[in-house]
């Protein structure tokens, strides 16, 4: 399939979803291969596929997350989820709950009906992590499959509904649950492989995200081997907030790799102008 795609880009003039002469010939390219060429392998090709989406691992079990901690994609969206697809596709029960997530400080009026969802006024921002290693921003996009084998078939299209959760996203972090997995305690996390759902996958995945989470695993597991503990035992106590958590924060923001956005607080609700 490279190998075909690099033919179409140097000798091709169709496609197959915009038609015949939408594109023009690039005959100046070459196809480079051997041991020394950039990618070192006589067939000319990576030593290693590119996953878009590779697996993810779900995180322990936490306040608030009975099931394993997981970034959703309501912890970043900026969608408008007063949209009636919502009212009219999810429970009563689960969209209340909903709002009872975007409702900030006014959750708990919405959890025991005091204040109804119609009348919250929603945060517009991430949430925020007591935990957080490090931070983020891109949209959340997506690259849906076909809905027919093979992509290229004549009149194919995206599959239905794959881009209902697509939009702009607000500036986010990354939180040290998502980086330890449920049952080893002396490994972390970094990269696309991190606790998010399908729909915040879509956010946290481009290089400067890595880049953060990658010296956040670097810098905790230092951090843990120096305090004689494992990860792990940083967030057993969320919440209430562990010193030494405290403390791994500081050396991060110190190192540059910072773990929150400026004038981050609970009681900054409106983050409408960051993007």
């Amino acid at each position: 399939i490279s190998k075909g795609y690099f033919y179409w880009l140097v000798e091709g003039t169709t496609d197959s979803q915009l038609g015949d002469g939408v594109k023009q010939k690039h005959p100046n390219h070459r196809y480079i291969s051997g041991l020394d060429s950039p990618m070192g392998t006589v067939h000319g090709l990576s030593k290693y596929p590119y996953m878009r989406e590779g697996r993810r691992i779900i995180g322990r079990p936490s306040f608030g997350y009975s099931q394993g901690f997981t970034i959703s994609e309501v912890d970043i969206s900026r969608r408008d989820y007063r949209d009636e697809y919502y009212q009219q596709t999810l429970e009563p029960d689960t969209y209340r709950r909903l709002w009872a997530v975007l409702a900030g400080l006014e959750a708990p009026s919405v959890l025991s009906g005091r204040l109804a969802p119609e009348d919250v006024s929603r945060r517009t921002r991430s949430t925020i992590y007591a935990d957080s290693v490090g931070i983020g921003h891109y949209a959340i996009d997506f690259h849906p499959c076909m809905t027919l084998s093979p992509p290229e078939a004549p009149g194919n299209t995206e599959r239905e509904g794959e881009r209902r959760g697509q939009g702009a996203a607000y500036p986010f972090q990354i939180p040290l649950r998502a980086m330890i997995p449920q049952k080893i305690d002396n490994m972390l996390v970094a990269g696309k492989s991190i606790a998010t759902s399908h729909i915040a996958a879509a956010a946290y995945r481009v290089h400067s995200f890595e880049w953060s989470s990658g010296a956040a695993a670097g810098t905790a597991a230092a951090f843990a081997l120096d305090m004689g503990i494992a990860p792990y035992q940083l967030i057993n106590e969320i919440p209430p907030h562990n010193p030494k958590l405290k403390l791994l924060r500081r050396r991060l923001d110190e190192n540059g790799n910072p773990t929150a956005f400026p004038d981050t607080s609970i009681f900054n609700q409106d983050w409408e102008s960051w993007r």
